[in-house]
């Protein structure tokens, strides 16, 4: 099986979107290749993040925050924004893409103490873990384009409760 090509988008690309491609690298080499990109680039990944998955055992060297326009032009089997003002500025990218919207928290909005802001991070990180572990749960090989969309919109509202 060709691996499913995703791409998550944020904002910043600088936190949520740069965990969840650093976790589809580590989850699910060979079975998915992930990029991420942001409607707004950052100046820099925020260390926050990458300390986050350091913690969880995933070297990542954090690339640096990109634009849409670095992905536009690639064929994407799958587009995931993690953040609200991502999706309304999100392209539409043509061919058989699939969308879904995973939404949570920015963590990198958090005031307040290190402590607080770690917490936020290694809160996002785990959220973007089980929806990740979810998505590749799924039987992805015999899904047909409408019933994974269908599923990774469903896994897209799992931890929107907390």
């Amino acid at each position: 099986m060709t691996p499913l090509r995703v791409l998550v988008l944020c904002t910043g690309n600088s936190a949520r979107s740069q965990m969840a491609e650093a976790l589809f690298g580590s989850l699910g080499a060979g079975v998915v290749y992930a990029e991420s990109a942001g409607s707004r680039p950052a100046a820099r990944v925020n260390p926050f993040a990458i300390e986050a998955l350091a913690h969880s055992g995933i070297a990542w060297p954090a690339n640096p925050p990109r634009g849409i326009d670095a992905v536009e032009g690639k064929p994407w089997d799958v587009v995931l924004t993690v953040c609200d003002n991502a999706k309304e500025a999100c392209p539409i990218f043509p061919g058989a893409t699939i969308t879904a919207h995973w939404g949570m928290p920015d963590p990198a909005e958090v005031v307040g103490t290190e402590g607080a802001k770690r917490e936020a991070f290694d809160d996002a990180l785990r959220l973007l873990r089980r929806r990740i572990e979810m998505m590749l749960a799924l039987p992805l090989a015999r899904l047909d384009r409408s019933a994974l969309q269908t599923r990774l919109r469903e896994i897209g509202s799992t931890g929107r409760e907390r």
